[in-house]
C-alpha cells in the first residue's frame, strides 16, 4: 500500500489559513509556523509532522489533497471536520 509523509496547520477559520499561506509564499518556515499557530498541539511540536499514512487513515477531504500534492508541495486551505489544514507533502 503507498504510504506518504505530510505536515499540516490545522487553524480554526479559513481566513487565519490564508493569511499562513500568505506567510508560506514569503519564505517562512512551515514547521515554525506550525509550532507556532497550528491548533494541532501533537503535531504542531514536530513542526507539523504527521509522519507516514496510507489511505483510508486521515479524514477524507485531508486525504484527496494530500495524495494529490508531490513532494515539497503545499495545498491551499483545506476544510474538514477539524477546521482548516495546509498541508506539506514531505516524502
Amino acid at each position: 500500500m503507498e504510504k506518504i509523509k505530510c505536515a499540516h496547520i490545522l487553524v480554526e477559520k479559513q481566513s487565519q489559513a490564508l493569511a499562513i499561506l500568505e506567510r508560506l509564499k514569503k519564505g517562512e518556515k512551515f514547521a515554525e509556523l506550525a509550532k507556532e499557530l497550528s491548533t494541532d498541539r501533537g503535531s504542531g511540536k514536530r513542526g507539523g509532522d504527521l509522519g507516514y499514512f496510507g489511505r483510508g487513515m486521515m479524514v477524507k477531504p485531508f486525504e484527496v489533497a494530500a495524495f494529490k500534492l508531490s513532494i515539497g508541495q503545499i495545498s491551499e486551505p483545506v476544510k474538514s471536520e477539524f477546521g482548516y489544514h495546509i498541508i506539506k507533502r514531505l516524502a
